[in-house]
């Protein structure tokens, strides 16, 4: 919890600083038309992958599987997703990193270590 207040503060200011260099070194139409054409890139790759995932974890359903590999990608697929449609580049990085699947099957061993440590702790109730 005290990360993500610092990262609330310091993630804004990042963009920001870096719309503003951006503004500066290629002009403002120019950075206006690289944030819409990231946002409507990051709407199609969400919306592909989104379906690929969905198809993935129907496929394990049907032979019986549990989908939590499509689960991890799903969860990947939404926050991308939702940072590449935030305004600001750095954002727009990120989004990418997490929709792009070679990209996110590097972090899916971290994030699932994250959660098998949070249950662990005890910080994360399964309700049955």
């Amino acid at each position: 919890m005290k990360y993500f207040l610092l990262l609330l503060i310091a993630l804004p200011t990042v963009e920001i600083s870096v719309l503003l260099l951006s503004g500066r070194t290629i002009g403002f139409w120019p950075t206006l038309a690289l944030m819409i054409a990231t946002g409507v890139i990051g709407t199609y790759l969400a919306k592909q992958q989104g379906l690929e995932t969905l198809r993935k974890a129907q496929e394990q359903m049907r032979y019986g599987q549990v989908p939590g590999n499509a689960l991890l990608d799903g969860i990947c697929v939404l926050v991308g997703g939702t940072l590449l449609l935030t305004p600001g580049f750095v954002t727009d990085i990120f989004g990418l990193f997490l929709l792009l699947p070679p990209t996110r099957n590097i972090i899916k061993p971290m994030l699932l270590k994250w959660i098998r440590n949070r249950i662990n702790k005890g910080n994360i109730t399964i309700i049955r």
